[in-house]
């Protein structure tokens, strides 16, 4: 893969699971990298595995307090600040039905959307006064469709709101040289199960989800990382726009 686009890539939510594998997989090419995270302890052993491979630097933020993110955005607008591509990959996931669902439930998903809608704004702006760039969110495949074990209607409102989110940002901004395009995983082994599963329980868990998907198991977050450097490198080029199935045959047809 090819990382030719000029500035730095910007990550949000990159101080584990998927955000931190697509840090280290830019890194790896030479790209100079932004991590932002809440987690002070986990945003420092990122930053010490990002540091050992290439140029990376860190931002602890929450994205549900505009007063803390606001650095985020200083950091953006600052006149020789150059972000050439932006990973939207802050998640969270806790199943529960539709009926049980607090406000407070929804507005924990839709304050990170709000989030990173604003932080994309930002960044879009960047880019456009600089060379373009390139854009990937992290979406979801409960986005598509509905599983029943799962249930999950505020975390797929979310994720769909980002895949159209997605599809509206590359029409806009085409024009500008900046492609924006997303990833809709199904089940992949990153800590986001910790919010409702014991982390001492989470691999066995999760190996109960193997005979979900067509290919007989999880996914890995390296696995997901390499989808998305793709799509945001030089290789790419030619497309905007999209949302990439990376669920293991999924969204083709489930085993059960």
């Amino acid at each position: 893969m090819n990382f030719n686009q000029s500035g730095v890539a910007l990550i949000i939510g990159g101080s584990s699971g998927m955000g931190l594998e697509v840090a280290k997989l830019l890194v790896s090419h030479q790209v100079d990298v932004v991590i932002v995270g809440n987690n002070e302890t986990k945003l420092k052993d990122a930053l010490g595995v990002l540091q050992a491979m290439g140029n990376a630097t860190s931002i602890q933020a929450n994205l549900y307090s505009k007063n803390s993110y606001q650095k985020v955005l200083d950091y953006i607008n600052e006149p020789n600040s150059k972000v050439g591509y932006l990973v939207n990959a802050a998640g969270y996931f806790n199943p529960k039905p539709f009926i049980d669902h607090s406000e407070e439930d929804y507005e924990t998903y839709m304050g990170l959307n709000k989030a990173m809608f604003i932080i994309s704004q930002t960044v879009a702006k960047n880019m456009m006064r600089n060379t373009g760039g390139s854009i990937v969110n992290i979406g979801s495949m409960w986005a598509q469709q509905a599983i029943k074990a799962t249930p999950s209607s505020a975390y797929s409102m979310a994720k769909a709101g980002l895949h159209a989110l997605t599809q509206h940002m590359a029409m806009e901004l085409a024009d500008h040289k900046i492609r924006v395009n997303a990833v809709s995983p199904a089940v992949v082994k990153t800590p986001i199960y910790e919010a409702f599963i014991d982390p001492s329980e989470v691999d066995d868990a999760l190996e109960g989800l193997n005979s979900f998907h067509p290919i007989g198991r999880v996914g890995r977050a390296e696995e997901v990382a390499e989808t998305v450097g793709f799509l945001l490198s030089d290789k790419t080029e030619w497309v905007t726009g999209a949302i990439w199935d990376v669920d293991g045959g999924v969204m083709a047809g489930r085993n059960g």
